[in-house]
């Protein structure tokens, strides 16, 4: 039996997501997962609620606002819930989105001792919507690029400040751009600040994941996808870590298996998952 763990999923506390944090142990345990970790949203830049930023009206992703509050609140019913749980390898994590953006938010929520496990993830630029809402089809392509460039530079500086144990979803953007607007999308300008990307990770004793929620949209890709595992690999990368990004708990652990196939032939001997910031290493089970 292969080894299955699942290292990025959401609940109710996520404004996207649904279930109780009971839940999707209960599904985890079912499962039989080897790790497992709930990584509710924390996207920084929306730390107070709609209204402290503007007209709420005019806010495309409003219901995302008022992270202070939601993610907190996740952290705290997590803790309780592993006070006692039996039977699972129950990690408490986060996602930390946009951290640069408050970074003051950003580090308050990373020096939570209860945290076991920190997603660093990118979902929108500075100053910009989050690339789920972007209207690829009524841009120029050169736009879309531009776009590209100033992700991949602030996912770079993320990298660099270092709070967070993985990073998320590096092809994130695509999900959309191509798997929703099938506009097709060249990244070898984008190479040489993946492989920088990569280094600042391996040098900071940090990793990536596979995310295989891509699988289940029309995307049809993992993000990332097998030549960007390998280069990690390539560049002395270990830490690896495999996430459904699940919103519900009917999609947790969905498409672990293709991931953990993925890793195999990226060349990858463990999976990890953290503890306390700690990676732990799991030997993949064919």
């Amino acid at each position: 039996m292969k080894t299955l763990i699942d290292m990025h999923t959401h609940t109710g506390f996520s404004p996207d997501g649904e279930g109780t944090v009971e839940q999707s142990l209960a599904k985890a345990k079912e499962l039989g997962l080897a790790a497992f970790a709930i990584t509710d949203h924390c996207d920084c830049n929306f730390r107070y609620k709609a209204d402290h930023y503007g007209d709420p009206e005019a806010l495309k992703d409003g219901m995302m606002y008022g992270s202070g509050e939601y993610a907190p609140a996740s952290i705290v019913a997590q803790y309780e819930a592993s006070q006692h749980l039996e039977g699972l390898n129950f990690l408490c994590g986060i996602e930390l989105g946009q951290p640069l953006q408050d970074i003051e938010f950003a580090e308050e929520i990373a020096s939570d001792k209860r945290l076991d496990f920190i997603i660093g993830s990118h979902h929108q630029n500075k100053g910009k919507d989050d690339f789920y809402w972007i209207e690829y089809k009524n841009m120029d392509l050169s736009q879309t690029y531009a776009l590209l460039d100033d992700y991949f530079k602030e996912m770079l500086e993320m990298c660099k400040w270092g709070k967070l144990d993985v990073l998320g979803h590096l092809t994130y953007p695509l999900r959309y751009i191509q798997g929703d607007c099938g506009i097709q999308i060249d990244f070898s300008p984008y190479e040489d600040i993946i492989r920088e990307i990569f280094c600042t990770l391996i040098q900071k004793g940090k990793g990536i994941e596979i995310n295989v929620s891509g699988l289940r949209q029309k995307y049809g890709k993992p993000l990332p996808d097998l030549g960007y595992v390998k280069l990690y690999k390539a560049l002395g990368g270990e830490i690896l870590t495999i996430g459904s990004d699940a919103h519900c708990t009917a999609d947790i652990g969905r498409d672990i298996s293709a991931g953990v196939e993925m890793a195999q032939a990226a060349g990858f001997k463990y999976l990890t998952y953290f503890k306390k910031h700690e990676p732990k290493f799991i030997k993949i089970e064919i």
